[in-house]
């Protein structure tokens, strides 16, 4: 008896042969508990999809990059483990179990050049105003799906970030106490810098202090701005700092002017990531849950590369983590 043939497997699920080659492809939607019986009888029956045949049928060279324009100082950091890697491995996964290989595209310097890049698709996390990664894969008709709404492109899809609650959730938490609370983001235009600037923006009253740093400087740079804020302006008693990096800096700017943290500074970040974990003392944070993200935006990409179709992604909401960097003291309430 030969190998099974995909038209065998097809009959022993009771489907057509188009849709257990969806399920394995995954570049057009199948219920998830289809696509797991189909899985299943696979094994049962012993038939293994022939990716090989399929790039050769489509032309397709069977791999997608995942892209940032966000550099090394704020996207990974010196353990190289960050927000850029958490998406990379949950990608990596969704894409291989799809039978599609994921490259990996560590953040780009100025002279930094995509041209040898060959892949059917890209992910771009979380783009900037006019990103030249964006131009890029628009100019060579690659398909592009982003993580983050990408700002003034409505053309391109993407899977939500969902950047505003994640800024009402930190912002909720840190006006929830006495005093005065301020705002530290990239100069970068990214969605959720812009997202959350006007949310604080709706709730610092008649006395703002927001101030915008470039991620090129990551932690050292943050350190420097807001060892000179906390100077400036000992009325400030709490600092919502989106970027992880940049959270880790007014830690070191904390110690350096004698404020303590959380007792004379209460202070949030975005990222539930190792920085935040691992910082003296730890930092509340948000989960974004990245890996449902990523997942999302491997079959997004999938799906548009297949007929320009957009898959619906359904993200849990993000949630506070609270920990002791913005505990209220009993002397501020």
């Amino acid at each position: 008896m030969g190998k099974p043939t995909i038209a065998d497997l097809a009959k022993a699920a009771g489907v057509s042969v188009t849709t257990v080659s969806h399920a394995f492809s995954g570049r057009r939607h199948v219920e998830p508990e289809t696509r797991k019986r189909i899985e299943a009888l696979a094994r049962e029956i012993g038939y293994r999809p022939n990716h090989r045949a399929q790039r050769l049928r489509t032309g397709r060279a069977g791999s997608i990059a995942l892209v940032s324009s966000m550099p090394f100082a704020v996207a990974a950091g010196p353990s190289r483990l960050g927000f850029l890697m958490e998406i990379a491995a949950a990608a990596a996964v969704t894409a291989f179990s799809r039978g599609i290989s994921l490259c990996l595209v560590p953040p780009l310097g100025p002279r930094d050049s995509l041209d040898a890049l060959e892949v059917d698709g890209a992910i771009v996390v979380e783009p900037e105003r006019d990103d030249p990664v964006l131009d890029f894969f628009s100019d060579r008709g690659v398909n592009v799906v982003c993580i983050g709404r990408p700002p003034g492109r409505e053309d391109i899809p993407f899977v939500d970030l969902q950047s505003g609650a994640t800024a009402q959730l930190l912002l909720d938490h840190l006006f929830s106490g006495d005093g005065h609370v301020g705002l530290i983001t990239g100069q970068q235009r990214r969605n959720s810098y812009i997202e959350m600037e006007a949310a604080y923006a709706s709730r610092a009253g008649a006395s703002p202090v927001a101030i915008r740093i470039d991620e090129r400087g990551g932690e050292q740079a943050a350190a420097e701005a807001a060892e000179r804020l906390l100077r400036a302006d000992p009325s400030l008693s709490a600092l919502c700092v989106p970027v992880d990096a940049f959270a880790t800096g007014v830690l070191d700017a904390a110690r350096a002017v004698g404020r303590r943290v959380p007792e004379d500074l209460r202070l949030v970040t975005r990222y539930d990531g190792m920085r935040a974990k691992l910082a003296t003392p730890p930092l509340t944070a948000v989960d974004l849950h990245l890996d449902q993200v990523a997942a999302a935006a491997v079959d997004m990409l999938l799906a548009h590369l297949e007929d320009g179709a957009t898959v619906p992604s359904a993200i849990s909401p993000p949630t506070l983590v609270l920990r002791s960097s913005s505990a209220i003291s009993p002397r501020s309430g």
